[in-house]
């Protein structure tokens, strides 16, 4: 690999709040490096099509606290062909670009490490997904944020679940993981998580519920990861199988993406996109940054899209002892 004089970034897949803190950490980060710094927009859709722009630091100014990307997004049907990288990588070589950084989430990873065993370019991934679910961080950009604006939510339909003693079925985001309906259920008080990774049915949801009307509470709240059916599926199974108790649905939706970035999410970000340039500066290639126990990680981007992460048992029974 010859020396490094210029980068791509591009943002792809499901936008997630800290992709422009990250954005504007790498072209910042790579600006103070000497090198040139190329935003490619829409996604691996602006990389076939030549969507590109050379960015200064202005370009990155006032955007840390902005939500959603500047450099917009999108999911490439053609960029999974051969012939889509193809022309992907021929916009890499017109513009003199020597390394690309996606932020992402695990589509978005994949196609990077596609497109980087097909062609000899340097990729560094940045892990921008509000669904926590890529192996090898502890926090992706944009979880905390969601986690927080579901938390905010919960505690709203608490007020009216409350006043008509109903049962609520919220369903969260997440696709094939639950950490945000598993941690904003503990956050907000609720009675129970369904989640992919969990056993958890519609009997032993009964139990929790059976158990808090015991304890006089005056409602119930039960966080739905969205697969498997999501919130319509189990509050249509309770409906029938406990025709007893009002039950309502809430989906939360995509409001969950929105929003200014977190505190936490803007640190993130920033150091990510920092670690980013600086793992170009040692070589590295086809790896994704992440966090782990406060540390910055690199970590095989076929390791982050391929291993599952798990969620811990510990947050599972915290859930249930603080049910009752």
């Amino acid at each position: 690999m010859g020396k490094i004089k210029s980068v791509g970034i591009l943002t792809s897949g499901g936008d997630s709040p800290g992709m422009n803190a990250a954005i504007r950490a790498v072209t910042r980060a790579a600006i103070y490096e000497g090198w040139k710094v190329f935003g490619i927009y829409r996604g691996y859709e602006g990389l076939i099509s030549g969507d590109v722009k050379e960015f200064t630091t202005e370009s990155v100014s006032g955007i840390i606290f902005e939500g959603g990307t500047i450099l917009r997004t999108s999911r490439s049907k053609d960029f999974m062909t051969v012939e889509g990288r193809a022309k992907a990588y021929e916009t890499i070589k017109k513009f003199g670009i020597d390394a690309l950084i996606v932020i992402g989430g695990n589509g978005s990873l994949s196609g990077a490490q596609e497109l980087t065993s097909e062609y000899d370019i340097p990729v560094i991934g940045l892990p921008g997904t509000i669904d926590n679910d890529l192996y090898g961080t502890d926090n992706t950009i944009g979880y905390d944020t969601a986690l927080n604006t579901i938390v905010e939510c919960v505690d709203k339909i608490h007020d009216t679940a409350n006043s008509h003693n109903r049962i609520f079925f919220i369903e969260v985001m997440g696709r094939d993981a639950g950490f945000l309906a598993m941690n904003s259920a503990i956050a907000a008080g609720a009675e129970a998580a369904i989640i992919p990774e969990s056993s958890t049915n519609i009997d032993q949801l009964a139990a929790y519920i059976e158990r808090g009307i015991r304890k006089s509470k005056r409602s119930s709240i039960v966080i739905v990861s969205e697969a498997d059916g999501g919130a319509m599926h189990y509050a249509e199974r309770m409906h029938n199988e406990y025709p007893q108790f009002d039950v309502r649905v809430s989906i939360l939706g995509y409001v969950q993406r929105g929003g200014r970035p977190s505190a936490l999410d803007r640190i993130l970000a920033s150091r990510m996109g920092v670690a980013a340039i600086e793992a170009l500066k040692e070589g590295q290639r086809n790896v994704m940054i992440g966090v782990i126990n406060d540390k910055m990680v690199n970590i095989p981007i076929a390791q982050a899209v391929k291993k599952d992460k798990p969620i811990g048992e510990e947050l599972i029974n915290v859930l249930s002892v603080l049910s009752i």
